[in-house]
């Protein structure tokens, strides 16, 4: 099995120990895990959006650094509302933007963090490129 060498705080450490007796154990479940889940997640969360509002999504995180401390569904609203005002990718793709902000409110936290590393993914993908992004929407 291939290997990941992740960095994890002190905590977070502590907890691996506490509930799989060993951190590698706690990794080689929780690692796994997170994986499936996030494609299962993301797959179910897709079908919630149009095409237009996830090319606006994608679009929304380009060159965008997703930090664990935006992870939520707050960030996601503020990060569209910026891109829709300064770009109006909203109108370029022709989607009503009021209404992709409510379907974002309906998100929890995790649901919207899943949606922003799906976003920000296509752009650092090895195959990212503009004429592969409905493909990229279909996937999964």
């Amino acid at each position: 099995m291939p290997q990941v060498a992740a960095r994890i705080n002190s905590d977070q450490e502590r907890w691996l120990k506490e509930y799989f007796r060993t951190k590698s154990a706690g990794a080689e479940f929780i690692l796994p895990w997170a994986v499936d889940t996030f494609f299962r997640s993301i797959a179910k969360i897709k079908k919630t959006f149009a095409e237009g509002e996830l090319k606006v999504l994608i679009s929304a995180h380009k060159d965008v650094r997703l930090q664990p401390e935006n992870a939520r569904t707050s960030y996601l609203l503020l990060r569209l509302a910026d891109v829709c005002e300064l770009s109006h990718i909203d109108e370029e793709y022709g989607i009503n933007r009021a209404g992709l902000e409510a379907k974002i409110k309906n998100l929890n936290d995790t649901q919207a963090t899943a949606l922003m590393i799906w976003a920000a993914a296509y752009w650092v993908s090895r195959t990212s490129q503009a004429s592969n992004l409905e493909e990229y929407i279909r996937a999964y």
